[in-house]
């Protein structure tokens, strides 16, 4: 195999002795204006129409993670922008670069994980765990350097995680063959993948006679948040797609109720001992159920009339079927894997133990420490509202920062009074919320400048 990877102890891990490292290379990101444009790149220099799943596993406990490479396949269809290969935002817990044998930064994006929110609970203060976790990138033509880094929870600086060398053409890449084979239904078609944001839904719980109940919830589901701004203004950007994912039961597993169900994702409630919070733990599992379907964005539909929901950046959202208020999850935990926004509750109940460093600035576009307001929403703050901002009647209309989000009661701080990132009594996203979604769907369709990222 064509890997070459760099060596260095870790940490004892129960059964793991040794990791998989990168060894610590100094770097400079440079993120330019919106307005500027990258290098004289285009797609097809570098990439083919395929797509690329890296299948890592990461292992570790709140101190310390390691990366393992686990396999690799070619899927058939990469679904993501050809013009915007380079993430001018660097949100999220961890990112990808793939460089060029000659060295150019070819292909970035930030992204989350559930093993990264597992990090922070005191469970992992004492235990160890391994989780599943795939990153998804166009076929390179030609050999390519991939690093994945981590955010430093100290500092907020990017550190290195994982390096490895790819031959597109290894023979023990895993080709045309899918573990799992599903239908995939236009449910809206606006134009071509590489100009959409495609949104992938995945039936989960949802028997074969069940099916076309599934295609009803998708519909009902996207019909709603595309009344919900800016995704309405912006419908003409996105495609969806239904992923027939034929369960063999129907609902999902409910550890604190000892109920267990036979499905196609392996989805659960009680995710870090929380009713409410439902996930699809085994990641790699999932994007083999969308092995045929063009995406950017993977989202879980699990068909139970029960609350509850969960959303990663740039990861995958879930949420419940026949709720009373699925819809509105359905849009809050969008605005989490689509746009990086975080929380701004914080009397929730919730097993986080300081999940933000208040010496630092939060990345997710809604949320500040007051460190580095300038660079969040300083500029949409009218003179004359008061910062911090008082949560009084004369400034419930406003944009201000108002103490409170992420969790936190104190030291943290949100743009509104009440927001679709808050809580289900308000449907609409506040205007920094909006303003980030909207320059998020820009970057997919090829509506704004991409920025570029030089080392």
């Amino acid at each position: 195999m064509s890997y070459k990877l760099r060596f260095t102890t870790c940490i004892s891990l129960q059964n793991l002795q040794t990791v998989f490292y990168a060894s610590k290379i100094g770097y400079v990101i440079l993120l330019l204006s919106v307005g500027q444009t990258s290098h004289a790149q285009t797609f097809t220099d570098y990439f083919e129409t395929s797509r690329l799943r890296v299948n890592l596993m990461l292992a570790g406990n709140a101190e310390r993670q390691c990366a393992y490479l686990e396999s690799l396949n070619e899927e058939p269809v990469w679904g993501g922008s050809q013009t915007h290969l380079i993430d001018r935002f660097h949100y999220g817990d961890y990112f990808v670069k793939v460089f060029s044998g000659d060295g150019q930064l070819i292909y970035s994006r930030g992204f989350c994980s559930l093993f990264s929110e597992w990090r922070t609970t005191r469970e992992a203060q004492t235990l160890a765990r391994a989780s599943a976790l795939s990153l998804t990138l166009p076929m390179p033509k030609t050999d390519v350097r991939i690093e994945v880094l981590e955010r430093d929870k100290q500092t907020g600086d990017w550190q290195p995680l994982f390096e490895t060398r790819i031959n597109p053409l290894d023979k023990q890449i895993r080709r045309g063959v899918a573990p799992y084979r599903h239908a995939v239904r236009a449910v809206r078609r606006s134009g071509e993948p590489a100009v959409k944001v495609d949104l992938a839904v995945i039936a989960e719980g949802y028997r074969q006679d069940e099916i076309e109940k599934f295609h009803r919830d998708v519909v009902r589901l996207t019909d709603y948040l595309f009344t919900v701004e800016p995704f309405a203004s912006h419908r003409d950007d996105f495609n969806i797609w239904a992923v027939e994912a034929v369960s063999a039961e129907s609902g999902t597993d409910m550890p604190h109720r000892n109920s267990w169900k036979n499905t196609a994702a392996n989805t659960t409630f009680f995710t870090f001992g929380i009713d409410r919070y439902l996930t699809a733990p085994d990641h790699t599992r999932l994007c083999e159920l969308a092995w045929d379907a063009p995406y950017d964005i993977l989202y879980v539909l699990v068909n139970t009339d029960q609350y509850g929901g969960g959303g990663i950046y740039n990861f995958y959202s879930l949420c419940t079927s026949d709720h009373p208020q699925s819809q509105n999850v359905f849009v809050h935990e969008l605005g989490h894997t689509f746009a990086g926004l975080g929380d701004e509750y914080y009397t929730s109940e919730v097993t986080y133990e300081h999940f933000y460093n208040l010496r630092i600035e939060p990345w997710e576009p809604n949320l500040t420490t007051l460190v580095d307001f300038d660079g969040k929403w300083n500029d949409l703050v009218h003179a004359t509202t008061p910062v911090p901002t008082p949560a009084i009647t004369k400034y419930a209309d406003r944009i201000g920062v108002f103490e409170g989000g992420g969790y936190t009661a104190k030291g943290l701080f949100r743009p509104a009074v009440d927001c679709r990132m808050k809580s289900n009594a308000t449907p609409v996203f506040c205007p920094v919320c909006r303003r980030a979604i909207e320059q998020v769907i820009k970057s997919y369709t090829g509506t704004s400048s991409p920025s570029s990222a030089r080392e």
